[in-house]
């Protein structure tokens, strides 16, 4: 038997649909952004039944849902896992990031993110966009003050485009289970494009991460045996 739960009615709805509440974006730590399905898809699932008819909504309910969705005041914010899958809901995600103005610590993981490039988060210091789908970070949005930046169990193959983050105060970055990992003198090649970072994949800065001198200056010297 199949029994309904009493928020059953409520599981499509954003937070801010909700009736009777105050509740602001900034007062939420990981809030649920991703917008419930079209009309047209719940009527192929035969729930169409599940929300109420959609009334016309006037230009002062939408004033009033801009001003709880005040994503301007946020700080830190975590919006992992949204399940983002049609891409209106990609499309409304978006609209959240680029009003992060004032964001210094965001996470994203998970969210199948392909191209971040047109967002800026001026102020975001701490960025985890682990299991996503990046392949560049040319795809990263622009993040001049960050200091800390997780790519893990991305897609990034090559270290083209790191050499963006030189001019950032970036100090630890992480690029565990990437292809780009597995690239020749992968430590080395990082530290010698961000020579302020301290600390790469969890593990200090190390002497033999420094370049080694170069080779052609032992070829001008002679070995007295």
């Amino acid at each position: 038997f199949f029994f309904k739960l009493p928020s059953d009615s409520f599981k499509y709805l954003g937070w801010c649909d909700i009736e009777e509440h105050s509740v602001r974006g900034n007062q939420l730590h990981c809030p649920r952004v991703r917008e419930g399905p079209s009309e047209e898809e719940l009527f192929f699932r035969k729930e169409e039944h599940i929300l109420k008819k959609r009334k016309q909504v006037t230009d002062t309910e939408k004033w009033e849902k801009r001003l709880q969705e005040n994503w301007e005041n946020c700080a830190e914010l975590n919006l992992s896992f949204q399940d983002l899958g049609d891409l209106y809901q990609v499309e409304n995600f978006k609209r959240i990031l680029r009003r992060l103005i004032r964001v210094e610590k965001l996470w994203l993981v998970d969210n199948s993110l392909t191209d971040l490039s047109a967002i800026r988060l001026p102020r975001c210091r701490e960025l985890n966009v682990n299991k996503n789908h990046f392949t560049s970070f040319k795809q990263l949005p622009k993040i001049p003050q960050i200091q800390h930046l997780s790519l893990a169990e991305n897609n990034i193959t090559t270290l083209s485009g790191i050499s963006d983050f030189r001019h950032t105060p970036l100090e630890s970055l992480i690029l565990k289970r990437n292809p780009c990992e597995f690239q020749e003198r992968y430590r080395q090649l990082v530290f010698s494009n961000l020579p302020n970072l301290k600390m790469l994949d969890g593990i200090p800065k190390l002497p033999e991460d420094c370049s080694p001198p170069d080779v052609r200056f032992f070829y001008r010297m002679c070995a007295i045996l």
